[in-house]
């Protein structure tokens, strides 16, 4: 039995009967934790990239490997011909740029005016201030379908106070333009606007008055104050709402389809490639209609047409992971 010059036993089994077998079973108690924590992170990565990898190895398949009962997960026939494909259907170099400039721009003036009207809830007092903010968190429960019908009208027979209809004789039709969205941007009513005004509210709310007010008495006014003191302190939360802005854009069909029709994004592009390659099929076939097209075909073109529409968000985030991830970590610790 060995010891240490200070006389304390070192041996796992002798320390353990000293124990009472208290030692055993913490330690027991300890690795089982472990395996089951390292189980279930093995089975949630799975649950999230198994589809990922499925529609990575369905776009490299031929049409062949498709319909063999021998091809599961490895291409037999390994091709790029359906990326090439999915990129002249969806014409992938426009809609790229176009979903590039309006998603950065939305997310842009998404968050500068979620900024204002967040710092606002946070410090200021004014009339009705819980109805107005309880209006704002139902524009997070309310699902944007409830109010699509109202959204298209408005916008079809636009106008302001009856000001165009008196000069020009007729309200604007501004369906099929980006000037809708980017006005419902500016007016807090975009995609999840009211979520990244909560999320801004919670973390000017737990920053102390006292700043303010040492910036205050150095003679600061409110809105030098807001620019150079609160501001510098909110970057963790404004990226976090900047990249969720971003993305939600990108992947965005609902708002994109109403107001965004007669502009090529990529998520708009994505909906119809289906449709857009049955037309092609048809075509090069000579058929009458794409109802021969075949359903797996078409499947692999979309999951395709999937990979290429996140591949750049995976880009994104492999440079930005290590600020979101800080911003994320950030804002919990002060919220």
């Amino acid at each position: 039995m060995s010891k240490v010059k200070t006389g304390k036993y070192t041996n796992f089994w002798e320390r353990n009967r000293k124990s009472g077998g208290y030692l055993l079973r913490r330690t027991v108690m300890q690795y089982g934790i472990s395996i089951c924590r390292a189980i279930l992170l093995f089975g949630l990565c799975f649950l999230i990239l198994q589809p990922l990898l499925n529609k990575i190895s369905v776009s490299f398949m031929t049409e062949q490997d498709l319909y063999d009962p021998i091809v599961t997960a490895i291409p037999l026939h390994f091709t790029t011909e359906n990326y090439k494909l999915a990129a002249g259907l969806m014409e992938y170099g426009k809609t790229l740029f176009n979903s590039l400039v309006i998603s950065l721009t939305i997310a842009v003036l998404q968050v500068s005016v979620s900024t204002l009207v967040g710092y606002g809830f946070a410090r200021f007092q004014f009339p009705l201030k819980k109805f107005w903010f309880a209006c704002v968190m139902m524009t997070v429960l309310i699902p944007p379908q409830v109010i699509s019908t109202s959204l298209h009208l408005h916008f079809r027979f636009f106008d302001v106070l009856g000001i165009f209809k008196l000069i020009t004789g007729s309200t604007l039709n501004l369906k099929g333009s980006v000037i809708p969205y980017y006005l419902m941007s500016a007016g807090c009513m975009g995609l999840k606007n009211g979520l990244y005004i909560y999320m801004i509210r919670q973390f000017f709310r737990n920053i102390p008055k006292e700043l303010e007010e040492a910036a205050y008495v150095d003679g600061c006014g409110t809105l030098k104050t807001f620019i150079r003191i609160m501001l510098p302190d909110a970057k963790p939360i404004l990226t976090s709402c900047f990249l969720f802005a971003f993305v939600w854009q990108w992947t965005d069909g609902f708002y994109s389809s109403m107001f965004l029709g007669n502009v090529g994004l990529l998520s708009i592009k994505l909906k119809q490639l289906p449709d857009t390659f049955g037309g092609y099929m048809a075509r090069i076939s000579g058929a009458a209609s794409s109802a021969g097209v075949s359903v797996p075909y078409s499947n692999c073109m979309l999951a395709t047409g999937t990979l290429m529409v996140i591949v750049p968000l995976i880009v994104l985030y492999l440079f930005a992971q290590k600020g979101f991830v800080e911003s994320l970590s950030s804002t919990g610790i002060k919220m």
